[in-house]
């Protein structure tokens, strides 16, 4: 294997998910010497094993819908500049009622995202089915929001990448990172598995691996896998004409209140390609990225009950990712707590592809210029919702 011919860089980035690729592009744009070490190949993490939905529903208002609402943005801009297409649609996205137990919770739902600055309507069992006709004669309505959309998430890795590699960042992969170099309070230098790299600069964005990479110096940053596995069924003729969640999905995310049977929810949506992606469990089981026959046949029967047309389709396969959850539910963003050079940009758990162009806007400004236009002190590692 050949040396990699940079081994000093203005900022180092461990991670090549999309989080990591998106810092890279965002700096390469503003002319900054960057380099990525990412221990597998790219998108071979969380952002290779997880479903495209760029949903603006399942934010929580605040600070979370606020981020969300300007990443959205972003995506229309990505597609005409990255060299690779990224198969972004903006089709708009439902939310599945499935019963009028639900209904009340869902009125109240509405009420916040609107307030928060979403665009959403509250539709009837009839208006849901005018939208998406293969949905169940037993669904009890729908929420709509016409800013909701899908990606292909490893094409949108890739054209990051490629699009920062066109900018002379330095992308390596196979390039494990074993040990950190300290020196007055800063990391000088990071030793690897294909040799030492010195920069001025060390963001940390390597997912469900960002706390592994922590505690290599003594900070615990609190972020821990949680599993997600999906099922891919055979390619069909046009069963979704939008990328849709359940209510129930929203409710495993942050709302009790909207959990009706006590049931995880399930996302779907048809790929370019004409294959569904059907997701997912919400596990804590470590580092496990095994899927189960039970988790399978879960996601499978509740997605049936939504749109009965799946019965007819086979699966042709599933996986598992694993998602960098957070305690509050939120990303951690931000300089690393008591370091003077290292950066944290990780925990998005299932938002990191919706999230990924807004977030490697802001932590390239905060990297160059401390500061960003998007106030990220709710984002920070120290905040209170993560103490204790």
């Amino acid at each position: 294997m050949k040396n990699p011919s940079r081994k000093q860089a203005d900022v180092l980035i461990i991670g090549g998910g999309v989080i990591g690729c998106s810092i890279a592009y965002h700096l390469a744009c503003r002319k900054v010497k960057a380099t990525v070490l990412e221990a597998g190949d790219l998108a071979a993490g969380s952002s290779g094993a997880c479903d495209g939905l760029v949903f603006l529903q399942s934010k929580k208002p605040g600070v979370h819908l606020d981020l969300a609402l300007a990443s959205r943005q972003r995506f229309l801009h990505l597609q005409d500049e990255l060299p690779l297409p990224i198969e972004f649609s903006a089709c708009g996205g439902l939310v599945a009622i499935e019963g009028q137990d639900q209904m009340q919770a869902m009125h109240a739902f509405v009420r916040r995202q609107t307030q928060g600055g979403l665009e959403i309507s509250l539709l009837d069992s009839k208006q849901a089915r005018e939208l998406e006709p293969e949905l169940s004669a037993d669904i009890a309505g729908a929420t709509w929001s016409a800013l909701d959309g899908q990606v292909n998430p490893i094409a949108l890795t890739h054209g990051l990448a490629m699009g920062a590699k066109e900018r002379e960042v330095e992308i390596l992969t196979g390039t494990e990172v074993t040990a950190f170099v300290w020196d007055k309070g800063k990391v000088r230098a990071v030793h690897t598995n294909r040799g030492r790299f010195e920069a001025q600069q060390v963001v940390l964005a390597a997912g469900v691996w960002t706390a592994i990479l922590g505690a290599m110096f003594g900070m615990h940053i609190p972020i821990m896998p949680r599993k997600g596995q999906l099922a891919v069924t055979q390619p069909a003729g046009t069963l979704l004409l939008h990328p849709l969640l359940s209510a129930t999905y929203i409710a495993a995310k942050f709302d009790p209140e909207l959990a009706g049977s006590g049931e995880q929810g399930v996302s779907m949506e048809q790929t370019d390609h004409k294959t569904l992606l059907l997701g997912s469990t919400r596990e804590f089981v470590g580092f496990d990225r095994s899927t189960t026959s039970q988790g399978i046949i879960g996601i499978a029967k509740r997605c049936t009950a939504i749109v009965p047309a799946l019965k007819e389709l086979h699966i042709i396969r599933s996986f598992a990712g694993l998602r960098p959850y957070t305690p509050d539910g939120l990303p951690i963003l931000g300089p690393a707590p008591g370091v003077d050079n290292v950066y944290i940009a990780a925990g998005h758990e299932g938002d990191g592809i919706a999230l990924a162009p807004i977030t490697g806007e802001l932590m390239a400004q905060m990297i160059l210029e401390g500061k960003t236009d998007f106030p990220l002190n709710e984002f920070r590692m120290d905040r209170e919702s993560l103490q204790g």
